[in-house]
């Protein structure tokens, strides 16, 4: 399938490792830890598992509380014992996690041409709020979806709906951007455009849907769409 930049009316952005980068917390990890990278990939990893299984069993808590249950698996599996004020030491790591050198360049550039921004997120409303503030993006962004709306994480078809109908632009107007191989094909299912940044040179899943388009920054986008 290909990209019809003609048919986006709306614009919608992932968060986490799209917006701001996850790999951070590699930082505060490595005070305590041998292999910060790899504890850094199983908490993440964990997190997004305990978020479908959620889904799955329609079971609900914010990925805030998701995140806190994923550290202290990924700590535990590498055989770290930390007490509980540590640990929040390095989950707090999530409240001011950096920003893509892309994120502002290519953000700005789509709102100067007339594009409504929005995030939509499994993050809680407290987290979103945090990054939009830490990332100075509250110039460019109308809002943020979270999961905590409807209490159920993407990759499921609920949230990217709920959020067509919150931001009031039909769903198939709404090009839906990503870094997530996971996210993107979610987006597409509900009735997105789907754009997946690919950050890490990572493999696509094995769908028979292929991202819209694939880009490797925001900048390489707003280049797509000719702004």
């Amino acid at each position: 399938m290909s990209f019809d930049p003609d048919a986006v009316e709306t614009i919608a952005f992932d968060s986490y490792g799209t917006i701001v980068d996850v790999t951070a917390v590699e930082e505060p990890l490595s005070e305590y830890v041998d292999s910060p990278e790899a504890v850094s990939k199983l908490w993440r990893n964990r997190s997004l598992l305990y978020a479908m299984v959620g889904n799955a069993i329609e079971e609900y808590d914010s990925f805030y509380e998701m995140n806190r249950h994923a550290l202290r698996y990924a700590l535990r599996t590498q055989g770290i014992d930390l007490s509980e004020d540590e640990r929040e030491e390095i989950l707090s790591t999530y409240q001011d996690l950096p920003v893509f050198d892309d994120v502002h360049e290519g953000m700005e550039r789509l709102r100067e041409a007339g594009y409504d921004l929005y995030v939509v997120s499994n993050g809680s409303e407290e987290m979103l709020d945090s990054m939009v503030e830490h990332a100075d993006l509250g110039d460019v962004i109308e809002a943020t979806v979270s999961a905590d709306e409807i209490e159920q994480f993407k990759p499921d078809a609920g949230l990217y709906e709920h959020a067509a109908d919150r931001v009031g632009t039909p769903i198939e107007e709404i090009c839906f951007v990503a870094a997530g191989w996971w996210d993107v094909p979610g987006a597409i299912h509900a009735g997105m455009q789907g754009v997946w940044v690919n950050r890490q040179d990572a493999l696509w899943g094995p769908y028979e849907t292929d991202p819209h388009l694939t880009v490797e920054s925001f900048v390489e986008f707003a280049d797509e769409l000719g702004v």
